[in-house]
């Protein structure tokens, strides 16, 4: 198909996400990706500051990742789990048991994050019944939030403000405590916690579990907040009986600093869930980990009802496989992470790349917060985020940071980036003279 013909049959039949149909807003065609760069159609390459919704973090093309799949095509493309099993997929778990908080021993396989979310809800909700506390069927959460789009992920985003308020009404009702206070290093607002803490104490009875995004809010407004919060609700809903949820999805496999955001509290949850950069960006894949006392009680009330067709899928977990292993790599054939060739082979430093980019971040984004209709700019990891004082024109600050020749997705308010870890420091310096651009076009 020419780029005119793909044009019009996507603007007349292909539905985008978050898009009305017809789409508003007319998406760029792309021919191919490599490195942390896409090429459109038209020839102009550009550096996704996206990581392709924060999965793609050795970026595009990488000869470690294209081998896994390649690879594991030549033996078996998809077997179906229910009955049998396979290496790549319990190599995989084993890893996770291995990298993740200490004391999440089981891991369930799934098709997507959100429906990871489904069944980290489902497994508590079998716990509790297992258990003989019916009544305790209800989650909580703080405000602020984002899980996913499927029903029982939308009935802990935030009410309000999220992108879910259209089924108001529909979703089964949650508990809500106030957002937590803004900033990784502000003090531990005491008030807070006793809100957070009497929230908890006062629903305990019909609580099934509290589900939270420790660390950073994503897609509920980029929000960071201190870990302390995360070790009160563990000490809160341990003392009540009530599970915990960490939805790691976004912040996993070290997009804030920490292997997990959890890593930076300390503390373990009952059920995890991660997805996302998990494969690399190659294919979809999650998984929700539980500790042996959430297994147990699921069991002592029959299985855990639920099935992926394609859970465990074995090219998802082969390159799963090889996405963490370029994480726990220490040494590289061409001395670092970001290669001059970009993906001539170099594993490595995951850490000192992200601390660098953070650092890039912070010297590329500090002048934005002077300028004029910008409210806030934080950066934790590699993460970036500059926040305007109104809604951002979303086509025109697109088309600002494309003309600086790079991507990126803007929402609400916000103008962000989680770029790939191997984006160099020319790469991070053209990200935030595009987020300069795109502000000041918004």
């Amino acid at each position: 198909m020419t780029p005119e013909e793909i044009a019009g049959y996507d603007g007349a039949h292909v539905w985008h996400p978050y898009a009305p149909m017809p789409a508003a807003m007319p998406p760029y065609i792309v021919e191919s990706a490599r490195g942390v760069r896409l090429r459109f159609a038209d020839g102009r390459e550009l550096v996704d500051a996206m990581s392709s919704w924060w999965a793609a973090i050795h970026g595009y093309r990488h000869p470690v990742l294209d081998a896994a799949v390649t690879d594991q095509l030549a033996r078996m493309s998809h077997v179906m789990f229910g009955g049998l099993t396979h290496e790549p997929a319990v190599t995989l778990a084993r890893t996770l048991v291995e990298l993740t908080p200490p004391g999440l021993e089981h891991v369930f396989l799934c098709d997507s994050g959100s429906v990871s979310v489904e069944v980290a809800i489902k497994m508590c909700l079998q716990y509790q019944r297992g258990r003989g506390r019916p009544a305790k069927r209800r989650l909580a959460t703080w405000r602020g939030g984002y899980h996913g789009d499927t029903f029982h992920p939308m009935s802990v985003c935030d009410p309000e403000g999220g992108m879910h308020h259209l089924w108001t009404g529909v979703l089964p009702r949650q508990i809500f405590a106030p957002p937590p206070p803004d900033g990784v290093d502000a003090p531990v607002d005491e008030a807070y916690v006793a809100a957070l803490t009497d929230a908890v104490a006062r629903h305990a009875d019909e609580l099934a579990a509290v589900i939270v995004e420790p660390v950073v809010q994503g897609a509920g407004g980029m929000r960071f907040h201190n870990p302390a919060y995360l070790r009160v609700l563990r000490e809160v809903t341990a003392a009540h009986d009530v599970l915990l949820i960490f939805d790691e999805i976004a912040t996993g496999f070290g997009r804030t600093g920490a292997l997990f955001a959890a890593d930076h509290a300390g503390v373990t949850p009952d059920v995890m869930c991660v997805g996302k950069a998990l494969t690399g960006g190659y294919l979809t894949l999650a998984a929700a980990l539980c500790t042996p006392a959430v297994a147990a009680g699921i069991s002592a009330g029959g299985v855990l009802a639920h099935g992926p067709t394609f859970m465990g899928n074995p090219l998802a977990c082969a390159v799963a496989n090889a996405s963490i292993g370029l994480l726990r790599a220490s040494t590289s054939p061409t001395g670092g992470w970001a290669s001059p060739a970009r993906h001539g082979g170099g594993t490595g430093d995951w850490a000192g790349a992200v601390t660098r980019i953070e650092a890039g971040l912070r010297a590329g984004l500090a002048p934005l917060a002077d300028a004029p209709g910008v409210s806030d700019v934080r950066v934790l990891g590699a993460i970036g985020v500059v926040q305007l004082d109104r809604e951002v024109d979303i086509p025109a600050a697109t088309a600002a940071a494309v003309a600086e020749g790079v991507w990126i997705r803007p929402f609400r308010d916000l103008i962000y980036t989680m770029p790939p870890y191997v984006a160099d420091d020319e790469d991070i310096a053209r990200i935030a003279r595009a987020i300069g651009a795109a502000a000041a076009a918004a």
